[in-house]
């Protein structure tokens, strides 16, 4: 995609893939103003799904964006994109719970969120895992605000190498029935 973004409104419906300088993968997409859904490919909750996250979208300046929230596990993400620069920076604070029990929260969150917040009760929180990370953009998407189609499905091995060979979504950002 060779959009330049400027405004904020060029960043929301935006669907990226990003690969962490440490190697983790993870699929992110701007549903609106104030939600994203993502997927993760790589690291320590790989498998992980979410839709609907609540979160502060903000442009900093001109096609600079920085996106945070706080999850119902307790983690805290704050992302930085600089799409015109294929670039993102990342600062995740995991609690020392997910950090132990990453299994718990390898999921489609939205089905169990009881669980993330009994697990967040259950154990313990601090001290926080904080994992601060360059990543490379590797794929940006013009899916729409609020497509439901853009993360809709799990997982599973090779769907960002689909996503960026162009046989996942069709010509209208819906997903192809594989």
């Amino acid at each position: 995609m060779d959009k330049k973004f400027k405004t904020l409104e060029d960043f929301v419906g935006t669907h990226f893939i990003y690969t962490y300088d440490n190697g983790w993968e993870y699929e992110w997409y701007c549903k609106n103003d104030h939600t994203v859904d993502y997927r993760i490919h790589g690291g320590m909750v790989a498998g992980r799904w979410v839709k609907d996250q609540e979160a502060h979208i903000n442009m900093l300046t001109e096609g600079i964006y920085k996106v945070a929230w706080t999850e119902p596990t307790g983690t805290d993400v704050a992302l930085d994109f600089v799409p015109n620069e294929h670039k993102l920076n990342g600062t995740i604070f995991f609690p020392k719970w997910v950090q132990d029990h990453p299994e718990i929260t390898v999921c489609f969150q939205n089905d169990h969120i009881d669980l993330m917040h009994e697990s967040r009760e259950k154990y313990e929180t601090y001290p926080k895992m904080v994992v601060p990370e360059f990543a490379t953009i590797t794929y940006i998407g013009d899916a729409g605000a609020n497509n439901e189609d853009v993360i809709a499905k799990e997982p599973y091995e090779g769907i960002t190498d689909d996503i960026r060979n162009g046989k996942f979504y069709d010509e209208n950002y819906k997903m192809i029935e594989k």
